[in-house]
């Protein structure tokens, strides 16, 4: 009967250090997704920007273009027409960027996914 606690001791503590492995092996998990993700957000941040940035300088020199075209004729009209244009389209954008927002992602996926491992493994 001596050596039961003892192996009570030695099986607590080979549990003990599964266990902690397990935790350091999704740490590092987490941190590589949190790198994975900040690189990808970024990147997505810097080309977006410089697509709004061209996309809203092409415009905006494609509708002064019209414009001055038809100043002796239809100048009002033009105008109104690019306005209600940009308009529209900025109202549009807004809404998408809105619903994204809203939307959300699963943010970690991969760590979540394996901690559920884990615990039905433990379980078992």
């Amino acid at each position: 009967m001596a050596d039961s606690p003892l192996r009570l001791s030695g099986s607590f503590r080979s549990l003990t250090g599964t266990v902690l492995e397990l935790l350091q092996l999704r740490l590092e998990l987490f941190g590589v997704e949190a790198q994975e993700e900040a690189r990808r957000l970024g990147g997505v941040l810097v080309f977006g920007a410089v697509a709004v940035t061209l996309l809203s300088l092409g415009l905006g020199f494609l509708a002064i273009l019209i414009t001055v075209a038809l100043w002796d004729t239809h100048r009002l009209l033009a105008l109104s027409v690019f306005a209600t244009l940009f308009l529209t389209l900025g109202g549009v954008c807004a809404w998408m960027a809105r619903a994204r927002a809203l939307a959300g992602t699963r943010f970690f996926s991969s760590s979540v996914d394996e901690l559920k491992r884990d615990r039905e493994s433990l379980r078992s």
